[in-house]
């Protein structure tokens, strides 16, 4: 081993490069070449398919920010037109719109049922049922949009009001913390407005069973009551299968329950089928007290998921579903 080592020191051309480097590691101390990167070849095939459920939600936080990126680049090149134009926004927000319907198009296949049922005027409280990651949503969002020609205003959680660079995509697309008394103006002054009365609790921790985390909320049927306007459930197929969240790990539900921190890792990304469905309107009736119209919607929701999801959901159940329709469709 020596006169192969003081061979590769020297230089000597009867010793090619690469077989100095499994001499000295051979000479080191750490065994057979060949054999470790069998062990790290193996290691990387073991892991990488949990490597990409983790990474792929991080995708969706980054066309986030691309999205606010080219806010930012058109308010630029629009500024000095502010003071002439009222909707300046109007071809940010069809932009982007665009670019999510085709997102949600390709990796998705995603449709929308009962659309009609969403005004073209005036005003209407939509109430959705949380995913780990809404992106249902913003599908959702986008084909008001490009299909009605309207923006409804949202309302989210705090938190999302303190990610960094996040003001000015919230302020384009009309994202709202509340209080009950902003909302109803917005039904008054004849907006769409969506709400999740689940939140933050029942994205991280509802499960494939779909169960509803509401508690006893019911402002959000106090602010329809007050501003007199219809209550519009929906649900979209397989959004749990689409995303996962680790909230059945006790740990992360302490986290959350003791210092309110949305700190539960999402995994997935999955190109599962996604369907909205938009339920009948419940009308404004004014002998229904909050809490029996928040009961009420919650039927009404609870009633979509029974009819249009396989529960318990299975991702791998969901990505073969659609691998078979495309096969149907071909």
């Amino acid at each position: 081993m020596s006169s192969g080592n003081d061979s590769c020191m020297n230089g000597q051309e009867s010793v090619n490069y690469f077989s100095c480097i499994i001499r000295l590691w051979e000479w080191i101390g750490l065994g057979n070449l060949e054999d470790y990167l069998s062990y790290v070849d193996y290691l990387v095939w073991v892991f990488t398919p949990l490597a990409i459920v983790f990474i792929l939600p991080l995708f969706i936080l980054l066309f986030l920010y691309l999205s606010i990126l080219f806010l930012h680049v058109y308010k630029r090149k629009n500024e000095l037109k502010e003071a002439y134009s009222n909707n300046l926004w109007d071809g940010a927000r069809k932009t982007l719109a665009t670019l999510w319907d085709g997102h949600a198009t390709i990796w998705h296949g995603y449709e929308i049922h009962g659309l009609e049922k969403i005004p073209n005027k005036g005003a209407a409280l939509i109430v959705y049922y949380h995913g780990a990651i809404p992106i249902d949503y913003y599908y959702f969002l986008a084909k008001v949009i490009i299909q009605k020609g309207r923006t409804c205003h949202s309302v989210a959680d705090h938190f999302l009001f303190k990610l960094p660079g996040f003001k000015l995509l919230l302020e384009v697309f009309s994202v709202m913390h509340g209080p009950q008394e902003e909302c109803a103006r917005a039904l008054k002054n004849g907006h769409l407005l969506a709400i999740s009365p689940g939140g933050v609790r029942e994205a991280l921790f509802s499960d494939e069973t779909y169960t509803l985390i509401w508690g006893n909320r019911k402002g959000f049927a106090q602010v329809a009551i007050d501003a007199k306007v219809p209550i519009i459930p929906m649900f979209t197929q397989n959004i749990r299968e689409g995303f996962r969240s680790l909230g059945s790990i006790k740990f992360f539900r302490w986290l959350y329950e003791k210092f309110r921190l949305p700190i539960v890792p999402v995994y997935g990304g999955f190109p599962v089928k996604f369907r909205t469905y938009l339920g009948d309107p419940i009308p404004y009736d004014p002998n229904l007290t909050a809490t029996e119209l928040a009961e009420k919607v919650k039927e009404g929701v609870q009633a979509l998921i029974n009819r249009h999801q396989k529960i318990p959901g299975n991702i791998l159940r969901a990505l073969l579903e659609r691998f078979h329709r495309r096969q149907k469709d071909d």
